[in-house]
């Protein structure tokens, strides 16, 4: 596609976007609200019988919304939308009620009004836990798409939510803090049995999705590029994530966080992640035309667009699996405790990174501690690793998977194995800092085609480390490990180094 199709993509944003729903209602829709005759008690809603236009002008929030209001007040159903663009400010979801995109259906989030009063929701007010987090997770009411305090609620179908007026949150474009302003596409807090299904997301804002709160989450073959984050799942229980493909070059594709946003610490716990493409090298909108053209290498692009465990990180992380994951051009796998919460029994395997920049593996307890007072650091433990396959991108930052606590905190038993990392090398002893605490690592290979200055391994303040099957270049006068103030020291069956132990070490080299 030319660079003036793809402008023009982004403009009507609307036709073209192809996808596969597992439900199939359209035949079922006239353009009146009629009921199933194999299930009275199941409304079908079609959106223009209430006065949706569908034209790309018209505002048509007021008519969806009375739409999902109808078909609540008549104990649950689906609203349709059939093809058409839908100029649209705040729509309100509904306990036992769907919104269903059918194929060319897109919302489009209008531009901010002049008048705030005729523009998106107001943001409500998250006092007095505002200062522990930013200003996108304190809200939900100013959003393209939100509801709170809901049930057995569902977005669906193969349209598309393009959140043409919404706010990334800096930069250019509306400011999310000024009123009649949203900056997001999806916010949902407080509710249980959600599905969400099919759909596309193109420019959502600084949240393609927000769920705070969200028990029994089910975000399947979703489509989304954006902005900022992708989707950002906090303080949830009960969720899987499968199939989708997030293309996010500023911010994180998949974020699990466990802010203080609701009140109270709670844990995002009993998660998986599975068979999902995480991108952040091409342009906004490349991946839902189908063109995949990327940013050019001296575009200053963060190109983020990984899983990511955290910044925000009150409540902790617990019972997770990552599985069959993609990451292309972005960065690569972060595990972050800073504010003091617990994270534990963590599995991630079967997963490959091309062109991935930064750390491949990043794995950090911090002690920001944004929160309450008087809360202790966290802790990470029980992580297991594998099936891993890592090539850094050219013009990467040369920095190396990183395992790091803080002096008298230690991440305990990880567990890291059948690992390839392709390093694009050229770093000096002046980047072979790293802090590493109570490590096992087997059958790792590290591969530098340029060459590199650093020893393989450093592990500073680190008890009980087993590495075994590694396979490692040779530089020469560069030792393979470097051990500081170590206890319980072993490797076998490595190359280049012999079968060494080692009970206590201030500092060696081997």
């Amino acid at each position: 596609m030319t660079e003036s199709g793809r402008r023009g993509f982004l403009k009507s944003a609307g036709a073209g976007i192809a996808g596969v729903t597992g439900v199939a209602i359209g035949a079922s829709i006239s353009t009146s609200a009629t009921q199933s005759s194999a299930n009275p008690s199941q409304l079908f809603v079609d959106a223009r019988a209430f006065g949706a236009v569908g034209d790309g002008k018209a505002l048509d929030t007021p008519a969806i919304n009375r739409a999902i209001e109808s078909a609540a007040a008549s104990g649950g159903g689906t609203v349709y939308l059939r093809s058409g663009n839908y100029l649209c400010y705040s729509i309100h979801l509904k306990s036992k009620v769907a919104l269903f995109l059918d194929q060319g259906a897109t919302i489009v989030a209008a531009d901010p009004a002049s008048d705030p009063a005729q523009s998106y929701d107001p943001a409500e007010s998250n006092k007095p836990w505002e200062d522990y987090q930013d200003y996108g997770h304190n809200h939900w009411h100013n959003s393209l798409i939100w509801g709170e305090g809901l049930n057995d609620v569902s977005i669906l179908g193969p349209g598309l939510i393009w959140g043409k007026g919404v706010s990334r949150g800096w930069g250019a474009g509306p400011v999310a803090e000024n009123a009649g302003v949203a900056n997001k596409a999806i916010a949902l807090k407080n509710c249980r049995n959600v599905l969400l299904r099919d759909f596309s997301i193109l420019h959502g804002g600084h949240f393609g999705i927000l769920a705070t709160g969200v028990d029994n989450l089910t975000i399947d073959n979703l489509k989304i590029d954006t902005n900022r984050d992708g989707m950002d799942i906090d303080c949830c229980r009960n969720v899987r994530v499968s199939n989708c493909s997030v293309n996010s070059p500023w911010d994180d594709g998949i974020c699990l966080k466990s802010s203080f946003a609701l009140g109270y610490a709670r844990a995002t716990e009993m998660v998986t992640i599975s068979n999902c493409l995480l991108s952040g090298s091409y342009q906004e909108g490349a991946m839902l035309d189908g063109t995949w053209k990327k940013f050019s290498a001296g575009e200053k692009v963060p190109r983020t667009g990984r899983i990511k465990f955290g910044t925000e990180s009150n409540g902790g992380f617990k019972n997770i699996t990552v599985s069959n994951c993609v990451f292309d051009g972005c960065r690569g796998l972060a595990i972050e405790s800073v504010d003091g919460a617990v994270i534990e029994d963590v599995t991630c395997t079967n997963i490959t990174m091309r062109d991935v920049f930064e750390a491949p593996i990043f794995i950090r307890l911090g002690a920001r501690m944004r929160g309450p007072a008087g809360v202790p650091e966290g802790t990470i433990r029980r992580i297991i690793l594998s099936g891993i396959s890592c090539m850094q991108a050219e013009g990467s930052p040369k920095i190396a998977c990183i395992v790091a606590g803080i002096p008298g905190h230690a991440i305990e038993d990880v567990k890291i194995t059948d690992v390839i990392v392709v390093n694009r090398g050229g770093g000096t002893k002046s980047d072979a800092e790293a802090h590493v605490r109570g490590l096992e690592m087997q059958a790792v290979k590290i591969q530098c085609p340029n060459g590199d200055a650093r020893p393989a391994f450093v592990l500073e303040d680190v008890q009980d480390a087993t590495f075994g099957r590694m396979k490692v270049p040779v530089s020469a006068g560069v030792p393979t490990f470097v051990l500081k103030q170590v206890k319980e020291f072993s490797v076998f069956r490595s190359k280049p180094v012999p079968d060494t132990e080692v009970a206590i070490a201030e500092k060696k080299e081997i």
